[in-house]
């Protein structure tokens, strides 16, 4: 069976073109985001620990639907449909990111929302471990390639209750249902605020309600590809789709990166960073005096622009230089150090009659904040708690 297997692959062809080049980016930039997503979320427990384990997520799923694409799926056929149960942790990632960029906070019960996934992937258990020509035939059906199937005497045990042709319908299901509570949610959010959904201008909700749409789109995607294709057929659509989310959120990353808020030279490592560093000890303790009294004293912390090279600016150091000083002596980054301080101010702002009395958007603002989810990640990373919590102690 074995050698006639064998003799069949080799007769499907790879199919290897334009549109596969561009998934197969988008695959390298999902893995490649989500790593570094995962890796730097890990640290703070931010909200984008979700979307990290999201794009890991949608790169293995366009992986399986890649290696479908071109063919190469014959030459792994151990890997065939194991993303399939992935179908199943989209949805619960969304939700969690929104609700956690929202100030939610996360507990157990969030384990809940993958039950789905860990039956889904449990009953699949009988399809990976069936023989590898069930999987070739599975294969030559759902990609419809007009090649015979292989026949053999061998009993098929891999969907024992018939219910694995449902599979897209009970994803379809899955997501929608998770779509209608993230709308109620982002309308009751934008409702406590005071502005409308549609023309908001707070910068939380405006980002989080365009992120939403992207997965609108997904659904609407979905559904129009498991109308007019039979099978697999027009996965290449929906991954088309992701791929262009991908490159987006990497632009955006890069484009947001701190990286550009310091001096750096070419592929400089980070422990060769101060090596050659001509800042005597001396100077490094009139940088620092001159950094607190910025801080403490003028308050450098409470503007919105505020950033590496304009601190620097204002002591009439270089950004190498204070960078540096930061990182020895305080044992900080930059945006550390300004979190630190804005986060100390607000407690204070948050304890008196008009901070209680003020949005938490409003005193994100004050301090230097531009929007709400970013006031509420820094504050939880130093107080364990949000800032509404902080404030009704």
């Amino acid at each position: 069976m074995n050698l006639v297997l064998n003799l069949v692959m080799q007769q499907v062809p790879i199919h290897i073109n334009f549109i596969g080049a561009i998934i197969f980016i988008g695959i390298f930039f999902g893995f490649f985001v989500s790593y570094f997503l995962i890796k730097k979320s890990l640290q703070n427990k931010s909200p984008n620990l979700f979307m990290g384990f999201l794009l890991l997520v949608l790169s293995l799923i366009m992986l399986e639907g890649w290696f479908n694409y071109t063919g190469y799926i014959f030459q792994v056929l151990w890997l065939t449909n194991f993303s399939e149960p992935l179908n199943f942790v989209i949805a619960p990632l969304i939700y969690l990111f929104m609700t956690s960029q929202l100030g939610d906070e996360r507990g157990r019960k969030d384990g809940l929302h993958f039950i789905p996934f860990l039956l889904w992937l449990g009953y699949c258990m009988f399809f990976f471990t069936q023989l590898e020509v069930f999987k070739y035939n599975d294969n030559i059906r759902v990609m419809q390639l007009g090649i015979a199937e292989i026949s053999t005497s061998e009993a098929y045990a891999g969907d024992p209750l018939s219910i694995r042709n449902y599979v897209n319908i009970g994803t379809i299901i899955h997501i929608f249902v998770y779509n209608i509570i993230l709308t109620r949610r982002l309308l009751i959010e934008t409702k406590k605020e005071g502005v409308s959904f549609f023309k908001t201008t707070n910068k939380a909700l405006k980002y989080l309600r365009n992120s939403f749409y992207h997965f609108l789109i997904v659904m609407v995607i979905l559904i129009l590809v498991k109308s007019n294709f039979e099978s697999d057929v027009g996965d290449y659509l929906i991954f088309l789709y992701l791929s262009f989310m991908i490159f987006m959120t990497a632009y955006q990353i890069m484009n947001d990166s701190n990286y550009f808020n310091q001096v750096s030279n070419f592929l400089e490592g980070p422990v060769l960073k101060y090596k050659k560093s001509s800042l005597e000890e001396d100077n490094k303790k009139i940088i620092l005096e001159a950094i607190k009294d910025q801080m403490q004293n003028k308050k450098y912390f409470t503007s919105g622009t505020a950033s590496l090279s304009g601190l620097a600016k204002s002591i009439n150091q270089s950004s190498h230089h204070v960078s540096q000083v930061i990182n020895e002596k305080l044992e900080m980054t930059f945006f550390e150090l300004l979190a630190s301080y804005r986060v100390e101010e607000a407690k204070i702002i948050l304890k008196t009659d008009l901070g209680k009395k003020l949005t938490i958007e409003e005193v994100a603002e004050r301090v230097g904040y531009n929007s709400k989810s970013a006031f509420n990640t820094a504050f939880k990373k130093f107080n364990s708690q949000t800032p509404s919590a902080f404030r009704d102690l």
